[in-house]
C-alpha cells in the first residue's frame, strides 16, 4: 500500500493487547501494535501516510461533505486520517484491533485538542451493534492486510446509512503493481518497510467492485494514486497500482 505502511521490525516481544479479530489478521494486528509509537514520526515508517493525508482527506470531502457528518474510520491506526477528517468538521469514530494503536491515536488527538471517539473494536461486531449509524465510512489501505477482504467490505457497507458513502483504498494485483508497490517501494527505494505487502493479498479493482456490489454499495468512482518525482503524490489517472474507490450505499426500496 502507498499508505497504511505497516510493519518491518520493531515488534515487541510481548504484543500489545488486541481485540479478537473477525475481519482482521492477528499477525498483521501485532505488526501494527509493534509500531504504535511511530505513527506520528513524519520521517518514520509511516512517512508516506503523512505525505498523502491531505490528498486523501480532500478526496473524501469533495465527494461526501465532512462538516457535520458522522464518520467511521476503520483500521484507524494512530489516527492520521481520523484527525484530518475531524479538522474538516466531521464527528469521527476511529476503530482498530490493536489497543496500542488506539492508545497512541487517543493521546495524539488529546494533545491536538481534537475530540475523536477511538475504540478497540472489530468492524463486523460494530456493524451488528450500530448498523447504518454513519454518514461516511473510510477503510483506507486496510483491505490488503486482512484474510477476507469481501467480509470487511460487507461490514463497512452495513455500517454506513443508505445513501451514505464508503471509501476504500488499496493496491491492484498485477505485474506492474508487484514491481512498483513491492519491489521498488519496499526493496529498492525503501519507502516502505520490507515485507509490508504480500502480493497474493492485493486486490484487483474488479474484485473490489464485485465485493461492493454484493454488499449493497454502488461504485461511483475509481481513481489512481500516483507519485510524480517533480510534483509529489497526485490523484487521478489509471488504477494500475494504488487506487481509491468511492462507493454509495443503495437506498432502501
Amino acid at each position: 500500500m502507498v499508505e497504511g505502511i505497516n510493519n518491518n521490525g520493531g515488534i515487541a516481544a510481548e504484543a500489545a493487547p488486541t481485540a479478537a479479530p473477525t475481519t482482521g489478521d492477528a499477525a498483521e494486528v501485532a505488526k501494527f501494535a509493534g509500531l504504535a509509537d511511530r505513527w506520528w514520526d513524519a520521517e518514520g515508517p509511516f512517512k508516506t501516510l503523512h505525505e498523502i493525508n491531505a490528498l486523501r482527506v480532500g478526496y473524501i470531502d469533495a465527494r461526501a461533505r465532512l462538516a457535520g457528518a458522522r464518520v467511521l474510520d476503520v483500521g484507524c491506526g494512530g489516527g492520521i486520517l481520523a484527525e484530518g477528517l475531524a479538522v474538516r468538521g466531521a464527528s469521527v469514530v476511529g476503530i482498530d484491533l490493536a489497543a496500542a494503536n488506539v492508545e497512541a491515536a487517543a493521546a495524539h488527538a488529546a494533545g491536538a485538542g481534537l475530540a475523536i471517539d477511538y475504540r478497540v473494536a472489530d468492524a463486523a461486531e460494530l456493524a451488528r451493534s450500530e448498523p447504518g449509524a454513519f454518514d461516511v465510512v473510510t477503510c483506507l489501505e486496510v483491505l490488503e492486510h486482512v484474510p477476507d477482504a469481501p467480509a470487511l467490505v460487507a461490514a463497512c457497507a452495513a455500517l454506513v446509512k443508505p445513501g451514505g458513502a464508503a471509501f476504500f483504498s488499496t493496491i491492484n494485483r498485477n505485474p506492474k503493481s508487484f514491481l512498483l508497490a513491492i519491489v521498488a517501494a519496499e526493496y529498492v527505494l525503501g519507502w516502505l518497510p520490507k515485507g509490508t505487502h504480500e502480493y497474493v493479498k492485493l486486490i484487483r479493482p474488479s474484485e473490489l467492485a464485485a465485493a461492493c456490489r454484493a454488499a449493497g454499495l454502488d461504485v461511483a468512482e475509481l481513481t489512481g494514486l500516483h507519485y510524480d518525482p517533480l510534483r509529489g503524490y497526485r490523484l487521478g489517472g489509471n488504477v494500475d497500482v494504488n487506487y481509491f474507490a468511492y462507493t454509495v450505499k443503495r437506498a432502501l426500496t
